[in-house]
């Protein structure tokens, strides 16, 4: 989501030449990005991803999963003119058009962004029921990707920012052919929110989280934590300034007692932030992201790390004294 607003498109190229190089062959983008999300830069990553599958070819050898956006309301006006639903109409215009900018003929995984219906994701704890009679049904949605499937256009589906009862529902209402294969849902050590009543649906119904934000916008390496931080950095820059959940007080004072677990313990601070991710039986992927190849390189050699009973335990202290601080 960083191409297309943070790099450019050479500097994309560049990112997945290394990461295929190092065998990762899995690449997730969504129909809204670049982030923060713009109506110049709308799409601009899966178009970028696009340039890269045509220049390389191989297109049987990578992985490619993006989304389409749930209900927007005056957020994102210029996707369908703001009336972004998960309906049929809808559904079947993103995909055309996330087939186009990526340029090829068929979506690995296809995901829905976020639920239609009022719930808690993006960082809401608590839970308001409201009623929504024209609410889009899942059985609507599943059958509209399953023309989909059926047309050989996608491949799987999966959900993203969704609860424990839209896992049910969507399971309780799919045959063996549109079963969903994946939930995409924030996880770091300052966001383990997953691990209650979705860790469980994950393990037991076979559908694997794929991790996003598992460094919360980079803080989890600790370059915010230093009085020379770099000025570059995602969240220094102004159009990330909106974006606050991680560098809050509580968050900030949870990662320094992590970045003090990785020092006694000799482990770089980013790479063990991602080794527990990595760690985890319910995850299925995951999701890195970076702005230099430096950068990428790091991550990646993350799935080398093994952390041990020490280190777990230690990061279980720091969970206890603060728990989700930055969900």
């Amino acid at each position: 989501m960083t191409w297309g607003e943070q790099n450019s498109e050479s500097e994309a190229h560049a990112q997945l030449d290394m990461a295929r190089d190092l065998g990762v062959n899995f690449i997730d983008t969504a129909e809204m990005y670049s982030v923060p999300s713009r109506e110049q830069t709308f799409g601009e990553s899966e178009r970028i991803i696009g340039s890269w599958i045509k220049s390389r070819g191989r297109r049987d050898q990578i992985i490619i999963a993006t989304k389409v956006v749930g209900p927007c309301g005056d957020w994102l006006p210029y996707i369908r003119n703001g009336n972004t639903r998960l309906d049929r109409t809808n559904i079947r215009s993103a995909v055309e058009g996330s087939l186009t900018r990526l340029q090829t003929d068929y979506i690995d995984l296809y995901q829905t962004h976020w639920p239609e219906r009022n719930t808690n994701y993006f960082g809401q704890l608590g839970y308001e029921h409201k009623s929504q009679s024209d609410l889009t049904e899942i059985e609507d949605t599943l059958s509209t990707l399953t023309e989909l499937l059926d047309e050989g256009k996608i491949r799987t589906i999966g959900v993203s920012n969704e609860t424990p009862w839209g896992i049910k529902e969507h399971l309780a209402k799919a045959n063996q052919g549109n079963r969903i294969v994946s939930i995409q849902n924030p996880y770091s050590l300052l966001n383990r929110t997953f691990e209650v009543g979705l860790a469980e649906m994950a393990i037991r119904e076979n559908v694997g989280l794929l991790a996003y934000s598992p460094l919360g916008f980079g803080v989890l390496t600790g370059k915010y934590l230093v009085e020379d931080q770099p000025k570059n950095a995602r969240l220094n820059l102004p159009m990330f300034k909106r974006f606050t959940r991680y560098t809050n007080p509580i968050p900030l004072k949870a990662t320094k007692m992590y970045a003090e677990v990785a020092l006694k313990h000799d482990l770089n601070f980013g790479q063990m932030s991602l080794a527990y991710v990595n760690e985890r039986p319910f995850v299925t992927s995951t999701i890195i992201g970076a702005t230099t190849v430096d950068q990428l390189k790091e991550n990646i050699e993350s799935i080398e790390i093994v952390l041990t009973d020490e280190v777990i335990k230690a990061i279980e202290a720091v969970h206890k004294q603060h728990p989700n601080p930055a969900p």
